[in-house]
């Protein structure tokens, strides 16, 4: 007995429902101004210091990132707002997303906890535990 087996082509149109979890659904991002100075830096670690706050610097700069999925996905992660959903929704193009690559893989630096920010600071900056000790023994 002869078994077919069906090829499903994924297209732009259906990709979507092949995606564990609608990737690009589950964080914001927003870019940041180049930080440069020790106090820039001091900014982000407080900023990362909060859960599901990370980091990344890729070809268009430097964002902070949220991982927080959209309140607006249903189970099947399916849009439950799409004929509505905001125009940033709908100008988004999975011609080439996150189910093709890993975003992280275009991001020149990615930041995900406190002490991978700390440890590039520390090694950006050769004189950063100075500045914090200087500021331990004033406070």
């Amino acid at each position: 007995m002869k078994t077919s087996t069906k090829t499903i082509e994924i297209t732009a149109e259906n990709k979507c429902s092949f995606c564990p979890g609608t990737k690009c659904c589950q964080y914001v991002t927003q870019q940041i101004d180049s930080p440069r100075k020790k106090d820039d830096f001091q900014l982000m670690l407080w900023q990362i210091s909060h859960k599901n706050v990370e980091f990344y610097k890729d070809e268009d700069g430097w964002f902070l990132m949220f991982i927080t999925p959209c309140e607006h996905l249903l189970e099947d992660s399916a849009c439950g707002i799409y004929h509505e959903r905001p125009q940033i929704c709908r100008d988004y193009s999975n011609d080439y997303c996150e189910y093709d690559s890993p975003a992280e893989e275009g991001f020149e630096l990615y930041f995900r906890t406190y002490d991978e920010l700390l440890a590039y600071c520390r090694k950006r900056f050769k004189r950063w535990d100075k500045k914090l000790k200087k500021m331990e023994k004033a406070g």
